[in-house]
């Protein structure tokens, strides 16, 4: 009776250790293979075989991950401070080194982002914080994929969110945006002014070349004042009219 619950019981241990050798990997999912401590290979997807104790397996997601970064301090060269934070894409395209060449993947990912985007940021002003976010996109994203190849991570894309400051910075930027809204309205006068002084000495010189031009703009303006409601117009006559007009009397 004893010898039968012990062969019972082996043969329960059996199936449950033929039954824990397989594994099932979805598609975007990858098993790293450790034989013994020592790296083995990668299997995956479907269904894989493991032996138990002798072989051990990590599981790696190879999908794209989102990673937030949190609001960074940082002191831009015109010495302004901001508040920054980011978003990150990336995933892993090599779960070997993902898994052997650092021991926490994402938070060594997290912590990278985070100092890249200080230095990075640092390096220009403010205006180019607010103007340029997609060449400093592409910098910072440049510099994460450079430093994150070692570890098996793709960085795919980086959106720097919102750029935070101050209420005493944004008023001093309102002052200077309509210092400079001010500064173009001058600026489109005067070349209005000075276009206008070009044509205007365009028909002097036109005028002044035909006498028999300026009497005919010399009688089209009196023709355009008689025209308004006044009841008497009072306009100079050339010498030369008058004495001809007093001979004929």
């Amino acid at each position: 009776m004893i010898f039968q619950y012990f062969w019972i019981a082996l043969a329960i241990l059996v199936v449950g250790f033929v039954v824990s050798m397989f594994r099932v990997l979805r598609e975007y999912e990858r098993g790293v293979i450790f034989m013994l401590g020592r790296y083995h290979k990668i299997k995956g997807p479907g269904l894989i075989l493991v032996i138990p104790v002798i072989q051990q397996m990590v599981k790696v997601d190879l999908r794209v991950r989102v990673l937030d970064v949190p609001s960074q301090d940082v002191i831009s060269r015109d010495n302004v401070s901001v508040k920054v934070n980011a978003v990150l894409y990336f995933r892993v395209v090599d779960p070997e080194r993902a898994v052997i060449n650092v021991e926490d993947f994402y938070d060594a990912t997290s912590q990278l982002s985070q100092t890249t985007l200080r230095s990075v940021l640092g390096k220009h002003e403010l205006d180019e914080m607010l103007a340029s976010r997609d060449e400093l996109n592409r910098d910072i994203q440049e510099i994460l994929d450079e430093q994150t190849d070692p570890w098996g991570i793709k960085v795919t894309n980086v959106e720097i969110k919102h750029v935070d400051l101050d209420e005493d910075m944004v008023r001093v930027i309102a002052r200077q945006a309509e210092a400079e809204r001010v500064r173009r309205a001058k600026v489109i006068h005067a070349n209005g002014e000075k276009e206008a002084s070009e044509v205007l000495l365009d028909a002097a010189r036109t005028l002044s070349a035909q006498p028999q031009a300026l009497q005919l703009r010399y009688l089209q303006t009196l023709t355009e004042v008689a025209n308004d409601r006044t009841t008497t117009v009072v306009f100079p006559l050339p010498m030369d009219m008058i004495d001809s007009f007093l001979k004929k009397d």
